[in-house]
């Protein structure tokens, strides 16, 4: 097969970003899962019944405070552990 007949599935670029998106997709649904777990479990009290955490109500603190730090260390670990660089130019195949 000639270079300029090459398809975009013959790349494995493709391969890689497909996957490094989907991991990508993940943390986003672990973001909001957090985010809603937390917000929605401890701030369906009436207010008189909240908890607070270093002078912020429960809910905010792990929804907002807390669950963006688990993201951000889930973010390094993605970017550190499975994602892999990749050259943007073409290669040639001689």
């Amino acid at each position: 097969m000639k270079q300029h007949e090459k398809t975009l599935k013959d790349d494995p670029r493709y391969r890689i970003a497909n996957r490094e998106a989907l991991i990508g997709v993940v943390l986003v649904i672990i973001n909001f899962i957090l985010w809603y777990g937390f917000a929605y479990g401890f701030g369906s009290k009436p207010v008189d019944e909240y908890s607070y955490v270093f002078g912020l109500p429960a809910w905010f603190f792990y929804s907002c405070i807390l669950g963006t730090v688990i993201v951000l260390t889930l973010v390094v670990f993605a970017v550190v552990f499975l994602f892999k660089e990749v050259p943007f130019d073409e290669e040639d195949e001689q």
